[in-house]
């Protein structure tokens, strides 16, 4: 199969467990949940991302044909000498990641992650799962290593998720308007509930992709 890439490109894990950490994300174009144009947002499942996932015009996308070719381009934006991660994301990087892709990025001895909104089941192999989950989407991959719930979100509550066969368990203020406040009630809902810890946007801080 052929993969359609936004971007590509390397900096600092932003978020969640691995905040501070190295990696080349690998952005896919397409998302089950919305089609990434603002004329569509009403209708759209999840009504808030903010991510640029349409089109494969941004740094190091394209349309690539094999496998082997898309995780050469991968491997070539890891600017460090070891512990090479390649963080997959998009939109929805299970509507394009494969066994082949997997293998691929293995043999080059990448550590391959995934940020998944968790309405597919992703092939077997993959060493980091982060779910996402959004209110009124089914919720299908209920297992992983790190559950990173957007808050707040109506029908999407911590309390809905927090006996699922996770290692950790964050909440992320939703970004917009209302992001200090956000801020504000995540942190509380973290102090009174410690299972959850608390997850900041840092990249976005720090002003690096």
């Amino acid at each position: 199969m052929s993969y359609a890439v936004k971007e590509i490109y390397y900096t600092l894990q932003g978020e969640g467990a691995n905040t501070g950490r190295p990696a080349v994300f690998l952005r896919f174009a397409g998302c089950n949940l919305w089609s990434g144009r603002e004329a569509d947002r009403a209708d759209a499942v999840c009504g808030f991302c903010d991510t640029d996932f349409v089109g494969t015009d941004g740094l190091g996308g394209g349309t690539f044909t094999t496998a082997e070719e898309l995780a050469e381009a991968i491997r070539a934006r890891w600017l460090a000498q070891d512990h090479p991660i390649v963080v997959c994301t998009g939109g929805e990087p299970l509507l394009q990641v494969d066994e082949g892709l997997l293998a691929a990025l293995h043999a080059r001895r990448m550590e391959v992650a995934i940020e998944t909104n968790g309405t597919r089941l992703p092939p077997p192999g993959i060493d980091w799962i982060c779910v996402s989950p959004k209110a009124d989407a089914s919720l299908v991959l209920r297992t992983g290593d790190e559950l990173k719930l957007v808050y707040p979100q109506t029908g999407a509550e911590p309390e809905r998720f927090e006996d699922l066969a996770f290692r950790y368990f964050y909440l992320q203020p939703m970004d917009g308007p209302e992001r200090a406040l956000n801020a504000e009630r995540a942190l509380r809902y973290c102090l009174e509930h410690p299972r959850w810890r608390l997850s900041l946007q840092t990249h976005k801080i720090l002003g690096i992709p």
